[in-house]
């Protein structure tokens, strides 16, 4: 028998692949160009280099002073989300496994995940004169804000990934004589890894990606982060598109290299991490 294909689903995903490997491919091919190679045509940029060159990585990298920055970009994002898997889950298995038990829970919930409608464009003023009050407008300010912004995404999944684990197991380790501190560490941390890898690439993700919180808070502070330092090549009169294509390929690398080897985990502790 032939094998019959879902022609419209087929050419839908086609398109999807298109739209995400065409810019990968303009982002390599402008990187590994001279500027001289750039043109004001359409077959100019889609053009393949004479030849492949990497003096646009290393010019790139002197201009964003790359190795200081990814200390930063690096530093901020472990930091993060390390800090994010260990207080998001706490919070999540107490409120998960109270929720339906005490009202105060159920509202501190809503409460806590109503924080994903806020726009940050309301918090920026109000981040600023706090964290200028405060004195940690630096990369401490940075992940104290990142802890805020991702706990009701991270609470949710954590709430929602613990229907999936009965409470046979923390009742039978209490006849056991555990605490409910020991039972979390010993047997529901453990247990929710899918979950953890979830939020750490999540979390990550947004954290290296984001330009908008470490430009508010850190401006000022002499310190930057791999996308902030991305705006070194946007100037008044124009842009240096070969060596800002080069560096953008530069920061892409360590989050590329870490997707890789924690995807696996991504999609069981979404599904399972569903609000049931």
């Amino acid at each position: 028998m032939k094998k019959k294909y879902n022609w419209p689903v087929t050419i839908l995903l086609i398109l999807g692949l298109v739209t995400v490997l065409f810019p990968l491919y303009i982002t390599v091919v402008i990187a590994f160009k001279q500027p001289s190679e750039m043109g004001n045509s359409l077959a100019s940029i889609l053009s393949l280099p004479k030849s492949w060159s990497f003096s646009n990585f290393a010019k790139a990298m002197k201009v964003t002073d790359f190795w200081h920055s990814l200390l930063n970009s690096v530093l901020i994002t472990g930091v993060t989300v390390i800090l994010s898997v260990l207080l998001h889950s706490m919070a999540g298995y107490a409120i998960g496994r109270m929720k339906k038990r005490h009202k105060w829970f159920n509202r501190a919930y809503f409460y806590i995940v109503s924080g994903m409608f806020v726009p940050f464009a309301i918090l920026m003023m109000p981040l600023v004169k706090e964290t200028a009050d405060l004195h940690i407008a630096n990369i401490v300010g940075v992940i104290v804000c990142y802890l805020v912004f991702f706990m009701p995404i991270n609470v949710m999944l954590y709430s929602g990934y613990l229907t999936n684990i009965p409470e046979a197991l923390e009742e039978a380790a209490k006849v056991d004589g555990g605490t409910t501190w020991s039972t979390y560490w010993t047997i529901i941390f453990p247990i929710m890894k899918p979950m953890h890898a979830t939020v750490a690439i999540l979390t990550a993700l947004s954290t290296w990606n984001d330009v908008m919180t470490p430009l508010v808070i850190m401006s000022g502070a002499g310190a930057n982060t791999l996308p902030l330092a991305q705006l070194t090549f946007q100037t008044q009169f124009g842009t240096n598109y070969n060596l800002a294509f080069a560096s953008y390929l530069l920061a892409l690398l360590p989050m590329l290299i870490f997707y890789v080897f924690a995807q696996k985990q991504i999609l069981n502790g979404v599904v399972n991490g569903a609000v049931k």
